[in-house]
């Protein structure tokens, strides 16, 4: 059986999907359609980037979900694929909601609206550049879990992305000092990201907290794609539970790592990545080499 995982924040790049618009109607549909409902001029911000709205936060979001959106529905309309082919959906951080849309347990409305506001929750939860991100090479992260342990660091694991890259959140001096802690500890690199605030953090629990309500009224179909979510790691049918792991997925740590493995364990032999970039498909690799990985973001790769 065939999983299909999604992107999230920082797979996006200027021009992406353009050749899926270009070349399909059906591409320019979902892109008006997407358009009308957000009242959000996408066509400007992925394939012009006006004013650098592309790495806005609030613009971000919606922009990588109507590319992975688009993608997924051509490669869906144009290939021998469909729901009886796939098992399994994940998304990482946005990506889920991606998945939920794809696997149609969330309609299309629902998910451009939720993922606008969440956009626009997750840009304006904290002053900018009072906080921020890191990505840190070469360890697990139990191990990165102990240091911050054991030197007493206000800091907090928000992607566990796979064996050997974690992210962390936190406050940006807090992270700065840290560096040189976790460079001492064994970590080959710390890299500081370029991003406005720290995500999946307690930095992120009023903006969740707000977003938790339109969660909760959201409408979800059930169906035979089973569906793993970001907060727990596990493997869902039901639309409630998948709602309440929803709630709590913007200030906790994405469980990446233990996702894919999780697929390991369940037998799934093949992984098709949909959405801009092959970000998901080097972190897949790294944790584990069981897996046929397809990735699938221009259209040259569905011919």
């Amino acid at each position: 059986m065939t999983s299909i995982v999604f992107p999230g924040q920082g797979s996006q790049n200027v021009g992406m999907v353009r050749d899926f618009y270009d070349n399909f109607k059906l591409a320019k549909l979902i892109f008006e359609e997407i358009e009308d409902y957000t009242k959000i001029d996408l066509k400007n911000i992925i394939f012009e980037n006006i004013d650098n709205k592309l790495n806005l936060t609030q613009f971000t979001q919606i922009s990588i979900f109507a590319a992975s959106y688009t993608i997924f529905k051509v490669y869906f309309s144009e290939t021998d694929i469909n729901n009886a082919n796939i098992n399994i959906m994940l998304g990482h951080s946005l990506g889920e909601y991606t998945a939920l849309a794809c696997c149609n347990r969330i309609s299309l409305k629902d998910a451009s609206l939720i993922l606008k506001k969440r956009g626009e929750l997750m840009n304006n939860a904290v002053t900018p550049n009072e906080t921020g991100m890191a990505a840190l090479i070469g360890k697990e992260s139990n191990i990165i879990q102990d240091i911050i342990d054991k030197n007493n660091l206000n800091i907090e694991i928000a992607n566990d992305n796979s064996n050997i890259q974690i992210v962390i959140s936190g406050n940006i001096n807090e992270l700065k000092k840290s560096e040189k802690i976790f460079l001492n500890n064994g970590i080959k690199k710390f890299i500081i990201l370029n991003v406005s605030a720290a995500f999946h953090s307690k930095y992120m629990l009023e903006a969740q907290k707000a977003l938790s309500h339109d969660i909760e009224n959201l409408i979800l179909k059930n169906n035979e794609i089973k569906i793993i979510s970001n907060y727990d790691a596990n493997v869902h049918y039901d639309s409630n539970t998948i709602k309440k792991n929803l709630q709590k997925q913007m200030a906790n740590k994405v469980n990446w790592t233990q996702s894919i493995k999780k697929l390991d364990e369940m037998d799934e032999k093949t992984i098709i990545e949909i959405g801009p970039n092959k970000i998901l498909s080097g972190l897949i690799k790294r944790i584990s080499n069981n897996f046929d990985i397809i990735s699938i973001n221009n259209i040259s790769d569905i011919k």
